[in-house]
């Protein structure tokens, strides 16, 4: 096993500059585009704001991380799932029930909110596929937000202008290539690490892996997924 000092990054993988380029290529860097950071548009300032009733600062939370969650709940749900109920359908569900429980979320770390929002998901998907699999409601109905066939429902948590969505599907659409292009191993190392907000540490114990072993594969991982990146320019 290669020595964890060698390593780019050492032991410090999660403050590591390799796995912000991920950031970068994601979209998904502390803070609102731009590059700055601002307390206001941080996470935890979004989130404080969103506590103190500013409703706007949940639209920001929904548009920061919206991207981030498309991709993990595409790899949480079955194919079947996927065949009947779009990943959007399903994100709108997780951040509508975030918005109603946010005030039992307490805010960690840079991390936290993306757990906490995933473990959400967990919870919607279970909900879905058993619906499905029960053959009691169309996924369709499982939905609450507004429609032409549920108009008392509540509207949804960002509406977008058709090409708006076309482009951020297409988007999102070309980085599931490129991850499905990986080796399965280095796809759910990457998934843990940027798209589920876990520390090395919380990996390794996940996985059942020393950290030095986490780390490496997320060395590799992340050498394939630039050359990925790379190869598409």
């Amino acid at each position: 096993m290669q020595r964890m000092a060698n390593l780019p990054c050492g032991i410090s993988w999660d403050a590591c500059p390799a796995l912000r380029y991920v950031d970068r290529v994601l979209g998904i860097e502390e803070g609102m585009p731009g590059g700055k950071m601002d307390s206001a548009t941080s996470t935890f300032g979004l989130v404080e704001r969103f506590k103190k009733g500013e409703t706007e600062a949940f639209s920001l939370i929904f548009r920061k991380y919206r991207r981030r969650l498309a991709v993990l709940v595409h790899y949480k749900m079955s194919p079947e799932l996927r065949g009947t109920i779009e990943v959007d359908d399903i994100l709108q569900e997780v951040f509508l029930a975030a918005a109603q429980d946010i005030s039992n979320f307490t805010y960690q770390s840079p991390g936290s909110l993306m757990a906490w929002l995933s473990r959400i998901s967990d919870h919607v998907i279970v909900d879905a596929a058993r619906y499905q699999n029960r053959g009691k409601r169309h996924a369709e109905e499982m939905l609450r937000f507004r429609s032409a066939s549920n108009p008392a429902g509540p509207d949804p948590v960002d509406p977008e202008t058709p090409s708006r969505v076309f482009a951020r599907k297409e988007g999102v659409q070309i980085l599931l290539k490129k991850l499905d292009d990986l080796p399965a191993e280095y796809r759910e190392m990457l998934l843990l690490a940027k798209f589920e907000g876990l520390t090395t540490k919380e990996i390794s114990e996940r996985v059942g892996r020393s950290r030095e072993s986490v780390a490496l594969t997320l060395h590799r991982a992340l050498k394939r997924f630039r050359e990925l990146e790379a190869a598409a320019r």
